[in-house]
């Protein structure tokens, strides 16, 4: 299953997307997991981490392959891999279903990188972690579709958010609007969010923001996601 062609343009433009984090979900369910939030999930988002550039070991290929077999859903891998494999990562996740793959600017050959996951007929997006200045991403705006702006450290759960993280999101959005205008860039906000921090990120500018916990563990899940969805941008 995939989505249908163009499925970033017909995301809805006038409210909040969740973008659900599998890496919050109960993986021994993966499945069940996915089948429970599907309806009222925009995007799955999925790490993928190799201990090195990220201190965590996440997602590999035979996952997402699950992941996309379950869905029809837009699939986001997100790579926190070293440079030595990421091309070859790069392959193998589109291999599995993968519909977006995002890189890190911290990555070195991005132009490279970028032209292997468009020669794979995939959408492409930059991570920005928050030691690297917005601005790093201007010279590559042409090429992305998602620009996701990290609010905490990489590659570890349950931190709070960055008190940057809501001036850089600004920055990203008049980046965007200033060298992007006649194309559509998500501008994604991920790590540390929280019900008390999505109104300030969405304020700020972000359009999706990643869901970890505060979607796999609401208790009442779909009244969350009318709440996420009522979030107002800033007047």
């Amino acid at each position: 299953m995939h989505p249908e062609a163009h499925w970033l343009n017909a995301l809805p433009t006038d409210r909040l997307l969740a973008e659900m984090s599998l890496w919050s979900a109960e993986l021994g369910h993966l499945v069940d997991e996915i089948e429970r939030v599907d309806a009222l999930t925009d995007i799955y988002h999925i790490d993928v981490a190799d201990g090195h550039f990220s201190p965590a070991l996440l997602f590999f290929p035979d996952l997402v392959a699950i992941c996309r077999k379950s869905t029809k859903k837009p699939l986001h891998v997100h790579l926190m891999v070293s440079d030595a494999i990421l091309q070859d990562q790069i392959k193998q996740f589109a291999d599995a279903g993968a519909d977006l793959i995002s890189i890190h600017a911290e990555n070195s050959k991005i132009e490279e990188c970028l032209s292997l996951i468009e020669d794979l007929g995939l959408i492409s997006g930059i991570v920005l972690q928050l030691h690297t200045p917005v601005a790093a991403v201007a010279p590559y705006l042409d090429r992305i579709s998602v620009l996701t702006l990290l609010g905490t450290r990489i590659g570890i759960k349950g931190q709070g958010l960055d008190e940057q993280a809501g001036p850089r999101l600004r920055e990203a959005k008049s980046l965007i609007a200033a060298k992007a205008a006649n194309k559509r860039i998500l501008l994604a906000a991920d790590g540390g969010i929280r019900e008390h921090t999505v109104p300030g990120l969405r304020r700020a500018g972000a359009e999706t923001i990643v869901m970890g916990s505060l979607a796999f563990n609401a208790d009442h899940f779909e009244k969350r996601m009318v709440w996420v969805r009522a979030q107002p941008e800033e007047a």
